[in-house]
């Protein structure tokens, strides 16, 4: 990659009176990604920020859910301990204040540690507070005005809210409240069946709070059927209500708390909780930009429109991440603000690419894609070949004594090339890169079947599952494929 053109006066002495190389908006992983990377190239970049440096991810995202997720998972394997036999254990949640200082105190260091703190290590990053706004000649920031010539907008998502007549009315919690919330209630109604309510509906189920999921259709669209019918059950299992395909008529204040008016095959049913918590995607932060005034387009969900490049409608200016609507992973917001940088400065060269995007639901079992499911190959008219492998043909799942669980390949016809991967099983989506590198690089399910893997491992079952496109699995010795 090329060196951009600095302008002369671009050292952290002068930089503030001097015109920047390239403009970021949004102080959250993405637009450090595109700071950094353009600051890698030699240019000079003020980075605008409005509010908690950092972002969604390591302030009211990742971070502190999976912090959260994890201490609920230690509660359940003390539930289930009692599967190998001769062991009797429990644990129980004695102080949820504790807990929950003790998630704050992660996010703090790490939003010390990979953002505060990284700011002074790049000297041509220049940080500016202060909400960013587009006029006609330029955007402002704070006190200052910048040319619009070279940017990437970064501001990220919030959640957003269902049509669901009422939704105005009551007292919701959205994924930002409900991971600061000062006590549990006694039970929670989670309305969205994506991977924020899977998880965290999950989470709060285990420690103790009496959980309904309900969704339109089905639960993690996207995913094949027989994982999340694999999912649903397993939800079932630790005494989740999960109620699907549902039409939602009105939410409402009761005696209870929430009550949700919904109508299940015509008939009229109403779904009552202490709280709710709503988790039906997220919607872009474009307001007060004022895009119009810069030309700069969004799509019809009002997420920031752009083309392979990452480029908007308006020359020089890009966006990446979250505002674009598209890919809502931190990971993928970082690489996309990466090559939106690198366009943005030295002309359109590199294309987003997510063919071989890993997608991760932290519920227990772990799900994880990547690539195309069998209805996606097929309606781009390939002829497919699939295979999926129960996890009880897994040793690892034998030896754990939790077959929850399955892999599910789909393969090219004649070519076997891998066309997508799906994994359901405890820790499966640390198992997920194998895959993901398989379909980069696009070898076959016979390359996988010839490839080693380690004995006693989540990620054999890839292995097996290519093996069975060829054998009978269930006939084969430990290690003999």
């Amino acid at each position: 990659m090329d060196t951009v053109t600095a302008h002369d006066c671009c050292a952290v002495s002068s930089m503030r009176k001097s015109t920047p190389d390239l403009v970021v908006i949004g102080a959250g992983s993405a637009g450090f990604s595109a700071a950094i990377r353009a600051s890698e190239l030699g240019a000079s970049v003020a980075l605008i920020g409005a509010g908690t440096i950092g972002g969604t991810c390591v302030n009211i995202g990742c971070v502190p859910s999976k912090t959260l997720i994890r201490a609920a998972e230690t509660l359940h394997h003390g539930k289930t301990a009692a599967r190998f036999a001769g062991i009797t254990a429990s644990a129980r949640l004695t102080d949820w204040a504790a807990l929950m200082a003790q998630k704050d105190a992660l996010v703090a260091g790490m939003r010390e540690a990979k953002y505060a703190a990284l700011l002074p290590q790049y000297e041509g990053v220049r940080y500016v507070e202060g909400a960013a706004r587009f006029t006609a000649d330029g955007l402002v920031a704070g006190d200052e005005h910048f040319p619009a010539g070279r940017v990437v907008i970064a501001t990220g998502a919030s959640p957003a809210l269902p049509p669901i007549p009422g939704i105005g009315d009551v007292a919701y919690l959205t994924s930002t409240t409900a991971l600061a919330l000062d006590r549990l209630p006694r039970s929670l109604l989670v309305i969205g069946g994506g991977v924020i309510g899977c998880e965290l509906g999950q989470m709060f189920a285990r420690f103790g709070v009496a959980v309904t999921l309900v969704c339109r259709s089905h639960l993690l669209p996207g995913f094949e059927p027989e994982v999340v019918a694999a999912l649903t059950g397993y939800l079932h299992d630790e005494g989740i209500a999960v109620r699907c395909g549902l039409a939602y008529q009105r939410i409402r204040r009761d005696e209870a708390g929430i009550a949700l008016d919904v109508t299940v095959d015509g008939r009229p049913e109403t779904i009552r909780a202490e709280q709710v918590l709503v988790a039906t995607g997220r919607a872009a932060n474009t307001e007060g930009l004022d895009l119009a005034a810069a030309g700069i387009a969004t799509d019809a969900r009002g997420a920031i429109a752009v083309d392979e490049f990452l480029a908007t409608s308006r020359p020089g200016v890009y966006a990446a991440g979250d505002v674009t609507g598209r890919d809502q992973f931190v990971y993928m917001a970082a690489y996309g603000a990466k090559r939106a940088a690198e366009n943005a400065l030295n002309g359109n060269a590199r294309r987003y690419d997510a063919r071989a995007m890993p997608e991760v639901v932290f519920t227990d079992p772990q799900a994880a894609r990547v690539g195309l499911t069998e209805a996606e190959a097929r309606a781009q008219g390939m002829a497919v070949r699939t295979v999926t492998l129960a996890l009880d043909q897994v040793p690892r799942a034998l030896a754990a004594r939790d077959t929850r669980g399955l892999i599910k390949l789909v393969a090219e016809e004649g070519s076997l090339r891998l066309l997508g991967a799906q994994i359901l099983a405890p820790e499966g989506a640390d198992s997920i890169q194998t895959a993901v590198l398989a379909i980069k690089h696009r070898l076959t399910v016979t390359d996988l079947a010839e490839t080693l893997f380690p004995y006693l491992t989540t990620v054999e079952g890839l292995k097996l599952a290519a093996l069975g496109f060829e054998k009978d699995v269930a006939k084969l010795s430990c290690c003999a494929g």
